[in-house]
């Protein structure tokens, strides 16, 4: 559907500005898609996002600093949300050997087995929803690259 039919606004200042509230107004369906994904399996999507960063280093342990820094949310507080995914499980921490001021973070098998779980949901999303072609997709993360400069 037109963003003008989704927003009920007919009129832009100029494509620009409908071309930043279009990515804006998606970004947010998109996230609202992929909240209801999580909630069933009891995790949030900033949660859900340090798994998979937890995951891209496995095995090797990864600092709370390094795994904020590789978030998709800069605002979100990884502290926390790491300290969520060990009281569920799903991660562990422990002191590094080198520097004891310094704690790591490691997914668990636990918190693999979710990401296994959720993948086949959200890869079904991403399918039935994301309706482009390879060939679009590049020229889309090519524009949105560009936007950030």
């Amino acid at each position: 559907m037109k963003l003008e039919e989704e927003i009920k606004q007919l009129k832009f200042v100029n494509e620009k500005q409908k071309a930043i509230l279009n990515v804006i107004y998606t970004a947010n369906w998109m996230s609202s898609i992929q909240h209801k994904i999580f909630k069933r399996h009891k995790i949030t999507s900033p949660q859900y996002n340090v798994l998979r960063i937890l995951r891209g280093k496995y095995p090797e342990p990864l600092t709370v600093s390094s795994i904020q820094e590789r978030m998709l949310d800069k605002m979100s507080n990884a502290s926390r949300l790491v300290d969520k995914l060990v009281d569920k499980n799903y991660a562990e921490r422990s002191t590094c050997l080198y520097d004891r001021r310094q704690v790591d973070v490691t997914i668990t098998e636990k918190g693999q087995k979710l990401l296994k779980a959720i993948e086949p949901e959200l890869n079904e999303f991403h399918d039935s929803r994301l309706i482009l072609s390879e060939k679009d997709a590049e020229m889309v993360n090519s524009v949105l690259d560009k936007i950030r400069g």
